[in-house]
């Protein structure tokens, strides 16, 4: 059975939790109205994206 020889430290338990963490999504302004949106997606406030009207 697989069982630790000694205990984890801290330091050690943390550096390997360095990369698990929350990232912000990607936001930018929206060309038409001004309003922050995600990138790559339509406008929830005027339905533009790429210049064009895709939501009424």
């Amino acid at each position: 059975m697989a069982v630790p020889q000694r205990r984890t430290s801290k330091t050690r338990r943390d550096m390997r939790r360095t990369h698990f963490k929350l990232e912000v999504p990607g936001m930018v302004k929206c060309d038409h109205c001004g309003e922050a949106k995600m990138a790559h997606r339509v406008c929830k406030s005027c339905g533009q994206y790429k210049g064009r009207q895709i939501v009424q």
